[in-house]
């Protein structure tokens, strides 16, 4: 793998299991809580209280019960539906939580801050520091709120990964730095945040001196990296990968996202891939759970296919995907590829060095291309109506506009 900057640290003898859908997720979440020891850690950006939301607060209470230390992170937009319910069951369980920038309440509410739009987009748990799940699926049911189609539902469409191995450190080592920075920011807890910060430089020594890792390779495992985007180290971290994926790209990239409005680097990257002679498919929401961003992700079909791009629309329900395969790579996690993901939230994926799993993960997207979407053809972009593509095109020069707001236009 090319160089990054800032490089992303490479593990070998990692586990790795492919989770798709809440169908895979949820037990095999609930199943490492059961199993929990001595601590979980648990971030999330949507967390509902639904059934989903309910099983997972009846795995960490029973948990709690046992004695295990459990900390909980929510985003205060993604969660705000029932942000304080939960806080009132988690503090019933002794269980410590935080809200990442809760949404100002009483006469603050309405005011417009562009602080507001940096969320806590990840979703990682890790249990005992050994087990570690990263990937795009909120604490949310697969068939909450999606699309009913000739009389049926069919899930949200994405996926998560489960991770045994040293990888798990460095997801262990970027909760603790966001717990540790969220304590910082609440000020009313100097001595014990000192405290805190003290064993956590500690910890940090010891590792730089040889004694970092606390998870033991597996055999056979597969070699991975964790990438990260935050506001501070990795502000471009992510956005690189995929630019170093594609510059390398020897045959064929699949990419998955959700939401799909990438800056200028990627987007020439991605003309330049395909201009190479390389097979470069994307498959993009049929459905538009929010749109502003489906309508503004459509003006630019009609570049990406005079770019030699194939464009896919998943039909069957809502893509909220996020996931790459390129060669022998694959990657899967929370980053969408929007000026919100790569330029705002905290994000976190998982980069897999393996042809197995790529070969995995290919196969379904794949599958999902034949059966669940239809493709995209410059013919049919060029019957879109005059009214169509001017909504189209405000809606893009809305969220243009709303990166230049972000005062990051440089970088987009």
């Amino acid at each position: 793998m090319p160089r990054l900057k800032p490089d992303p640290v490479w593990h070998e003898g990692n586990r790795i299991t492919l989770l798709q859908n809440g169908q895979d997720f949820f037990p095999a979440i609930c199943q490492a809580m059961a199993q929990a020891q001595s601590s979980i850690h648990l971030e999330t950006y949507i967390f509902n209280l639904d059934d989903s939301g309910h099983r997972v607060l009846d795995a960490l209470r029973q948990a709690s019960d046992r004695g295990v230390r459990i900390r909980v992170v929510i985003d205060g937009f993604g969660s705000a539906r029932h942000a304080q319910q939960i806080g009132a069951q988690l503090r019933a369980m002794r269980v410590r939580y935080r809200i990442y920038r809760p949404n100002p309440r009483g006469w603050r509410e309405p005011r417009l801050s562009l602080r507001r739009l940096r969320r806590q987009h990840r979703k990682m748990l890790v249990v005992d520091e050994r087990i570690g799940f990263v990937g795009g699926i909120n604490v949310l049911d697969d068939f909450d709120d999606v699309p009913v189609l000739n009389g049926r539902t069919h899930p949200r469409f994405d996926f998560a990964v489960r991770c045994e191995g040293p990888i798990v450190d460095d997801m262990v080592r970027a909760q603790q730095a966001l717990w540790l920075r969220m304590a910082w920011r609440r000020r009313g807890d100097w001595s014990s945040f000192t405290q805190r910060f003290v064993q956590w430089r500690e910890r940090r020594q010891r590792r730089r001196q040889g004694l970092a890792l606390q998870t033991e390779p597996v055999q056979d495992g597969l070699r991975a990296t964790l990438l990260l985007r935050d506001n501070v180290r990795h502000r471009q971290q992510i956005e690189k990968a995929y630019l170093r994926l594609l510059e390398t790209a020897r045959s064929d990239v699949i990419l998955a996202n959700a939401y799909f409005f990438p800056g200028r680097t990627l987007r020439h990257q991605l003309e330049a891939t395909a201009a190479r002679g390389i097979r470069v498919r994307l498959l993009l929401q049929g459905h538009a759970e929010y749109f502003l961003q489906y309508r503004a992700c459509r003006y630019m079909y009609g570049q990406l296919l005079d770019d030699g791009i194939e464009l896919y629309e998943y039909n069957a329900s809502y893509l909220h995907a996020k996931v790459a395969v390129v060669d022998d790579f694959a990657m899967v996690g929370s980053s969408n590829l929007d000026p919100f993901s790569l330029l705002l939230a905290r994000e976190a994926n998982v980069l897999i060095d393996d042809a197995g799993f790529a070969a995995d993960l290919r196969q379904r997207l794949e599958r999902e291309l034949r059966e669940c979407s239809t493709q995209v053809t410059a013919q049919q972009f060029r019957r879109l109506g005059p009214f169509s593509r001017l909504v189209d095109y405000l809606a893009y020069g809305m969220l243009r506009l709303g990166v230049l707001l972000t005062g990051k236009s440089s970088l987009y």
